[in-house]
């Protein structure tokens, strides 16, 4: 080979690096839950579209809380694309500006009006927060299963308690709201619940845990016997072999949808919007409802002999669910949560 020959066949060697680089696959990042419903997503919903779009989806894993700092760090130059949270705090991400309106596509238009949070975020999955109950030490101690948030203050449950922090768990949040309400207050008046809570539920609570992660090793110890969750992660608990019930308070659960939204002043502002759209079809939510127990915030999602009586259970509930003005709360929650960890988890 001569040396002109050579040089040619060196110089186009050279540029192969670099013409893979330049067809190389976008990558988007997703920020949600970590855990049960990251593996969900991953292994399941989101190939179908990595293949039809030829791209990469990275999920960052998460609490609702962890992801917003995060993108809110970034906002200058999102390192994220599409963010999954739940809807109180989806709110406030709306109102710090970190997402884009949603395109409109035949896709959206089929989520009805109740899952959308102004133009900007749509509810993916579909939950509301009840009681959770240790079936194993209620049968062993012949309790009857809870009816109402009152239980919680049962004095039969002293130290069987766990309460999610109102400062940092949505689940937490609404407990506490609810017992505000029972209390006399409402969401612009939460001293009934402040003042009566330390003789009340407070008096039970065993431990304040910052999120849900640690339920799993406390009904195992049998130390958890009562607490705020909603029935999907209930669910989720009994796949593990979890001795757990979900129990719909007689006063009503609280609406929690999980919403997502595409991130504003992201790097691929198309891909994002197609990956929003995507994880509202039928296909993607039946098959996170099949593998993952997520409830569908698409009516046309199909459902299957084995998902079809949580749909229906879901249902049921959210028709007696208490929603949350999350406008006004938001607005007060910094103050809420200062008070909290000074009076109440101190």
């Amino acid at each position: 080979m001569n040396n002109v020959k050579r040089t040619a066949l060196l110089s186009c060697l050279g540029t192969l690096p670099m013409a893979a680089q330049a067809h190389a696959e976008p990558t988007l990042y997703l920020g949600m839950n970590g855990g049960t419903m990251e593996r969900l997503y991953a292994d399941k919903v989101l190939p179908a579209f990595e293949q039809a779009n030829n791209v990469k989806v990275v999920i960052v894993p998460g609490t609702s809380a962890d992801i917003l700092a995060k993108v809110q760090a970034s906002k200058g130059n999102p390192q994220m694309h599409v963010m999954f949270l739940d809807d109180g705090i989806m709110y406030r991400a709306i109102g710090m500006g970190l997402c884009d309106k949603l395109e409109d596509n035949p896709t959206l238009a089929q989520i009805p009006a109740k899952g959308r949070i102004k133009d900007q975020a749509v509810a993916v999955s579909l939950g509301v927060t009840g009681l959770a109950y240790n079936t194993r030490l209620f049968k062993e101690k012949g309790w009857s299963a809870p009816t109402s948030w009152m239980d919680l203050a049962n004095p039969q449950f002293k130290d069987k308690v766990v309460f999610q922090s109102m400062a940092s768990s949505t689940f937490g949040l609404h407990g506490f709201l609810m017992f505000n309400r029972i209390q006399g207050g409402s969401e612009t008046d939460v001293e009934p619940g402040f003042k009566a809570w330390p003789n009340s539920i407070g008096r039970n609570v065993l431990e304040y845990i910052p999120s849900s992660a640690k339920i799993s090793e406390m009904l195992q110890t049998d130390e958890a016997a009562l607490f705020p969750l909603t029935p999907t992660q209930v669910t989720a608990l009994k796949l593990k072999g979890m001795p757990v019930e979900y129990a719909q308070p007689k006063e009503g659960a609280v609406v929690l949808n999980v919403a997502e939204c595409a991130i504003a002043n992201n790097s691929q502002p198309e891909l994002a919007q197609k990956l929003a759209a995507f994880l509202l079809t039928p296909e993607a939510q039946a098959t996170a409802l099949e593998d993952g127990d997520q409830i569908p915030s698409n009516p046309n999602t199909p459902t299957t002999d084995r998902t079809r009586g949580q749909v229906e259970a879901m249902k049921q509930y959210l028709e007696t669910a208490i929603a949350v003005d999350w406008d006004q709360v938001n607005e007060q929650r910094p103050a809420w949560n200062a008070r909290w960890n000074r009076s109440i988890e101190r």
